[in-house]
This record gives structure tokens, C-alpha cells and sequence, in this order.
């Protein structure tokens, strides 16, 4: 089995028919479907979670149509790898061959400038660009690029799509239907796999070529005992992926740029997106640090937009510092109980009336009608500040913001202290 390509792509379909799940895109009638079976073909973008057959999809798409099939992934490919293939293209189309297809993994992790280099390609026609992608395009793909491609949805696959390849593999792959093999329970399967054709397919070998028996029988709790042996202690795409987030969030959030750091390390030796590192850091400068050190917000963003143009591996120097910095940042959560403090007013008091002495007067009517009256402009009063209630009159005095038990919140509390005595005196 050594010498052999892995389960998955032995198993991996050759055309559309033998193709798991998307039949909303794929199936017959449907509108991918359509474009490919009239050769009408436009650069698109597949966006779906991982092992739902992206990759797969696109390579389908160039051999129905018998067209060139340039392949790059966004992880270790830059703009010098993706002008060469331009180049390749260029020739093919000048020497009358038909439209080479352009696949790029992981699109969402391209630059700015990696993604600008493929505009004008595609507006030329040199290529047909498809783009795969686990995030959001409208975030992460150039509006540019964006407005040439078409976007299609991957959803994940279904329970009876993934069994299926399961009791296909047993039939038809040269290693696995020597073997005796029972399927007597799925669910561990099904659930370690996380809706991942790929994985499912690489634990399912992992299994069969771990157990020495003439029979095997695949229950739950083999299943488990297996995997759990012999399995990576890190998957992006599963359930190890949140215990391993929720470890680095808390860390940071506990203080500890020890546990921080290592938890990092583990989240990028697993391959995972510098970006969702970088996107949670920002949340958790607002979450748990706040008005605390206002810095950490601005670090955060700082990070995120480095992390963006710079990519990996440089990028993990830049997660560490902040990281670091988050860690060893003070805490408070002010800002977040605030907010859920005021949603909750606005739940149970509906849309309440602004006041009319807080409201804009326009015109000469609104002013009649009382419309700003009695509004009292800061600016012009002693200290800049002028005592008015800027709530509706049923909540009016409520205290929604409790300043955090910290040295920077500590000055703003003696200043609300002496604004708002009664509001603010303990």
C-alpha cells in the first residue's frame, strides 16, 4: 500500500456522474452543469468548506472540456509562479489551442498583488480562472477579480454522500476490496471526518491498514481507538480546531503569553489561516482587553492588515508579538457588558421615542413643535459639559457602561464620578 497514491485520490471521481454531493450546482438541470455542458464557461470562484470536492470539481470541469489544466495553491505559489503560467497561456492561445483552465487553491490567501496579477488575464480571456476558497469571497477576494467571476456555493456533504463513497471504496479500490470489511456503526466516522470527504477517506484507510485481522469489523469505539493513536492532534477543520482556538482566545484572556504562544505555535504547525488568527486577536482586543489599553485594538488591526499583505511564514512573527502584547495587556470586558447591557434595554423596551430635545430640527415646523428645544450644546458650558439625559425618558438615569477595575478605566470612573455624581457615586 506504500507505493500507492493515498485512499482519497485513488477514489477521486474522473466526471461528472461519479461526482459526491453539490447537486444543486452539478446535478442534472442544474446551472453549473449547464455551463459546462454548453462550453460557455466563466471564471468562477468555489466557495465551500474543506473535502467537499473543490479541487476535484475543477479538475472535471477542464477534462469535460478538454481543456489545459494549470494548477497553483495559494500557500506556496507567488506572483512570479502565476505570470508563468500566464505566459504558458499566452503562447496556447496564440498557437489557436483552446482556453487553458486556471485552478488556484486557497485563493483567499493571495495579496493583494498576487490577486492583481490575474486581472488582466482573465479580462483577456487568456484564461478561465477558478478559484477555491473556505472564506467568505466578499472579504477576501479583490472586488476587482471578484466582479469577473461567478460565485458558487459548495455546501457540505450530506450523510448518505459520505457513505456512499465509503461502500464504493470498498467495492471498486484496488487495495480496500481485497478486504473483508463490515461497517457495523458510522457515526464516529462520519463525525471525525467533519463532513470532509478527504479526511473521511484518510481516516477509513488509516483504519483498515492499522487493523491485522482477516475480518474487520468498524464499530465506534475501534473506530476512536484507532484514530486517536494515530491521528495529528490538529485539524482546521474540526472539532480539534475549536479546543485549540478557545485555548489560545483563553490564554490570552487569562494572561498567560506562555499558553498564548504555544497554542499559536500549534494553530500554525496545523496549517490553519494566519487571518483567522489575526481576526480573532482583533475581537478579543475589544472582547476582554477594551478600554483597558484602547492599544490593543490598534496592535490588532495593525496585525491583521500585516498579516494580509505579508502571508506566511513571515506573518507568525507578527502573530507572536501581538499575541504577546494581548496576553500581557491589562483586561477588562466594560466594553462588551455594555453593549450587552444596552441590546438588552432595547429587547425589552422596544424602539423607544428619542427625546425631543435630542432630536434634529430642520425645519421651521419640527422647531414648533418642540423639536431640540432645551438641548444644551457641551461646548459652551464650564468644563465642556453639560448635564442632560441623553436617554429615553422611560430608561432615563439607567447605567449601562461600568468602568472596569483598572488603572486607565480607574481616571475615566473618577470623571464620571464627577459628571454624574448620583449616577456614578458608589
Amino acid at each position: 500500500m506504500n507505493n500507492l497514491p493515498p485512499l482519497a485520490e485513488r477514489m477521486r471521481p474522473a466526471s461528472l456522474d461519479d461526482y459526491a454531493g453539490q447537486k444543486h450546482l452539478v446535478g442534472k438541470g442544474a446551472v453549473l452543469r449547464k455551463a459546462i455542458e454548453s462550453g460557455a464557461l466563466p471564471s468562477m470562484i468555489f466557495w465551500g468548506p474543506p473535502g467537499v470536492g473543490k479541487t476535484t470539481l475543477a479538475y472535471i470541469i477542464s477534462q469535460s472540456l478538454f481543456r489545459p489544466f494549470f494548477s497553483l495553491s495559494a500557500i506556496n505559489s507567488g506572483v512570479k509562479d502565476v505570470r508563468e503560467v500566464i505566459e504558458k497561456a499566452t503562447l496556447l492561445k496564440e498557437q489557436g489551442d483552446v482556453l487553458p483552465v486556471l485552478f488556484i487553491d486557497e485563493i483567499h490567501r493571495f495579496s493583494k498583488s498576487q490577486q492583481d496579477s490575474l486581472l488582466g488575464a482573465v479580462e483577456r480571456g487568456i484564461v478561465t480562472l477558478i478559484g477555491a476558497t473556505t472564506e467568505n469571497p466578499s472579504f477576501e477576494v479583490i472586488s476587482a477579480l471578484l466582479s469577473r467571476c461567478q460565485v458558487y456555493i459548495l455546501k457540505p456533504l450530506e450523510e448518505q454522500d459520505l457513505l456512499d463513497l465509503l461502500n464504493k471504496a470498498m467495492k471498486e479500490d484496488i487495495v480496500l476490496s481485497k478486504r473483508d470489511i463490515i461497517i457495523k456503526e458510522h457515526e464516529a466516522l462520519l463525525r471525525l471526518s467533519g463532513g470532509d470527504a478527504r479526511k473521511l477517506l484518510n481516516i477509513f484507510e488509516l483504519l483498515v491498514s492499522a487493523i491485522d485481522a482477516k475480518k474487520i469489523v468498524l464499530t465506534n469505539d475501534v473506530v476512536l481507538e484507532h484514530v486517536q493513536q494515530n491521528m495529528a492532534l490538529y485539524d482546521k477543520a474540526g472539532e480539534q480546531h475549536y479546543d485549540i482556538i478557545s485555548a489560545f482566545i483563553k490564554s490570552m484572556r487569562g494572561s498567560d503569553p506562555n499558553g498564548a504562544v504555544y497554542w499559536l505555535a500549534r494553530m500554525i504547525a496545523g496549517g490553519e489561516d494566519p487571518l483567522f488568527i489575526a481576526r480573532r486577536m482583533l475581537i478579543l482586543a475589544s472582547e476582554d482587553i477594551g478600554n483597558a489599553n484602547p492599544n490593543a485594538l490598534l496592535l490588532a488591526q495593525s496585525c491583521f492588515n500585516a498579516v494580509q499583505v505579508i502571508g506566511m511564514p513571515e506573518s507568525q512573527l507578527i502573530l507572536s508579538q501581538t499575541c504577546i502584547y494581548l496576553a500581557t495587556s491589562a483586561k477588562s470586558n466594560s466594553a462588551t457588558t455594555a453593549i450587552g447591557t444596552a441590546m438588552s434595554l432595547v429587547r425589552e423596551n422596544g424602539d423607544l421615542p428619542v427625546p425631543l430635545h435630542l432630536r434634529n430640527a430642520p425645519t421651521k415646523l419640527m422647531k414648533n413643535i418642540g423639536y431640540g428645544k432645551n438641548y444644551k450644546y457641551a461646548h459652551s458650558y464650564e468644563g465642556n459639559f453639560a448635564e442632560l439625559d441623553f436617554l429615553p425618558e422611560q430608561i432615563a438615569g439607567t447605567k449601562i457602561y461600568e468602568p472596569g477595575n483598572n488603572a486607565r478605566e480607574a481616571e475615566s470612573k473618577e470623571r464620571l464620578k464627577k459628571l454624574w455624581g448620583s449616577r456614578y457615586n458608589y
